[in-house]
C-alpha cells in the first residue's frame, strides 16, 4: 500500500490574496443582488443568492415574460423585470449576476460597473479581449468586485490538483490531456471552444499558474454555419508543457476526463465520478540510452518503466456553484481578491481568440496575445 494522499490545504488558503475594495457593506445586512438572465443556468444562481441572511435576490431580469412568471411562482418574494435598466437604476441593489448569452456580457457588465454594482458574470467574460481589459480597468477605477464564473475552479478536486502540482508531487509536468464532450446544449452565439473549452483553459491556467504562449486548433461545423461544433486544440505553456483539449457538443457520451502526466507521478481527474474523481499513479518512465551489444539490433534505446501503486485521494463533495457564489459575496464583504477575476477571465479570452485564428488559418500555430 502506498502512503496516504496528502490532505488538501484548507480552502481558505486558496483565497488569501487581498485587495482593497471600496464601499464595504454593513455586516449585519444581506447583500442585495439582481440576476440578469433566467435561462438554463439562471435559476441555479437565483437559488444560491436568494439565501438570507448572507444575500437576497431582489430582482430577476429576463426578456421571456412567461419564464418570469414561472420563476415568481418558485421565488415569490423576488421582483421581475424585462429590462436590465431597472436593475442599473436601483440604488438598493449591491451586486449584479449576469447569466446571458456571451455577446451581451460586455454591455451589461459595463453598465453595472458604471452604476456602482459588484458583478459576477458567467464565462467567458466577453467575446473580445480588448473589451475584457476595458472592464478590468473599469472595475478597478470604481472599486468594484468583478468575478468571472469559471465555476470549475471552485471544484474541490480541481483545487486539490493545483496543490499537488504546486508541491511538486507530480514532478515536472510534461503534458495535460482533456476531454469535455456531451450531446448538447448547442449554442448559436459561440462555438464549442468558447462554450466548453473555456472551462479547461481556466483550469490549466490555474493549475500551472501561467497562460498559454501559443495555440493551434482545427474544428468542424455541421449544425450552425460559422459555429464549430467540435474543436481539437493544442496549447503550449511555459516550460514546454503541452495541453491538448477536445471539446464537442455532438457526442453521445458526456465526458469530463483529464490526465496530467509528470516525470514523477501521473494523475487522472474524472469529474463525472462523484465518489472518486481523482487517481494518483505512482508511475514514471526513465529513458536510458544503452550501448547495444550487437550493432544491428533494436536495443540501442530502452525505456525503464516503474509501475507503482494507485492512490485514490478522498475529496470532500460539495457544490462548486455554491462555493463560487459564497466566494463572490465574501470578496464583497471582506475585500478579498477574487480567485478568478477579470484579469483571469481576460486571459482565457485571449487563448480562445488564438484558437479561433488558428482554425481560420487551417490549424497553423498562433501566438496568444499578451495583455496590453
Amino acid at each position: 500500500m502506498s502512503a496516504p494522499a496528502r490532505p488538501a490545504p484548507p480552502s481558505a488558503r486558496i483565497f488569501d490574496k487581498q485587495c482593497k475594495i471600496s464601499g464595504r457593506l454593513d455586516p449585519g445586512e444581506p447583500i442585495r443582488t439582481a440576476v440578469i438572465g433566467a435561462g438554463h443556468w439562471g435559476p441555479n444562481l437565483i437559488r444560491n443568492f436568494d439565501n438570507p441572511p448572507a444575500s437576497v435576490v431582489k430582482t430577476v431580469v429576463d426578456r421571456d415574460g412567461e419564464r418570469l412568471k414561472q420563476l415568481q411562482r418558485r421565488f415569490p418574494g423576488v421582483a421581475v423585470a424585462e429590462d436590465a435598466a431597472v436593475v442599473m437604476g436601483d440604488p438598493t441593489i449591491d451586486a449584479v449576476v449576469i447569466a446571458t448569452p456571451t455577446s451581451s456580457h460586455y454591455a451589461l457588465v459595463k453598465a453595472a460597473l458604471e452604476a456602482g454594482k459588484h458583478v459576477l458574470v458567467e464565462k467567458p467574460i466577453t467575446t473580445h479581449s480588448g473589451e475584457a481589459d476595458e472592464l478590468v480597468a473599469l472595475a478597478e477605477r470604481r472599486g468594484r468586485v468583478l468575478v468571472v464564473g469559471h465555476v470549475f475552479l471552485f471544484n474541490l478536486a480541481v483545487q486539490r490538483v493545483r496543490g499537488y502540482i504546486a508541491a511538486g508531487d507530480l514532478g515536472r509536468v510534461y503534458y495535460v490531456s482533456m476531454v469535455r464532450t456531451n450531446l448538447g446544449p448547442i449554442r448559436v452565439d459561440v462555438n464549442a471552444a468558447w462554450d466548453l473549452m473555456s472551462h479547461d483553459i481556466s483550469i490549466v491556467n490555474y493549475w500551472l499558474n501561467a497562460q498559454p504562449e501559443t495555440a493551434s486548433a482545427v474544428g468542424g461545423t455541421w449544425i450552425n454555419a460559422g459555429r464549430e461544433d467540435a474543436v481539437f486544440a493544442t496549447l503550449r505553456y511555459p516550460g514546454d508543457v503541452l495541453v491538448n483539449v477536445h471539446a464537442s457538443w455532438l457526442n453521445p457520451r458526456k465526458s469530463r476526463d483529464v490526465t496530467v502526466t509528470g516525470d514523477k507521478r501521473m494523475l487522472t481527474f474524472d469529474d463525472m465520478n462523484m465518489l472518486e474523481p481523482l487517481r494518483l499513479y505512482d508511475k514514471q518512465v526513465t529513458d536510458q540510452a544503452t550501448k547495444p551489444a550487437v550493432v544491428d539490433t533494436f536495443a540501442s534505446f530502452r525505456a525503464s518503466i516503474r509501475d507503482g501503486d494507485i492512490t485514490i485521494p478522498k475529496v470532500s463533495t460539495g457544490e462548486p456553484l455554491r462555493n463560487e457564489c459564497d466566494h463572490f459575496l465574501d470578496c464583497i464583504r471582506s475585500e478579498k481578491k477574487p480567485l478568478v477575476g477579470g484579469i483571469e477571465g481576460a486571459a482565457v479570452v485571449r487563448a480562445l481568440e488564438a484558437i479561433d485564428r488558428s482554425m481560420r488559418d487551417h490549424g497553423r500555430e498562433q501566438a496568444v496575445r499578451r495583455a496590453t
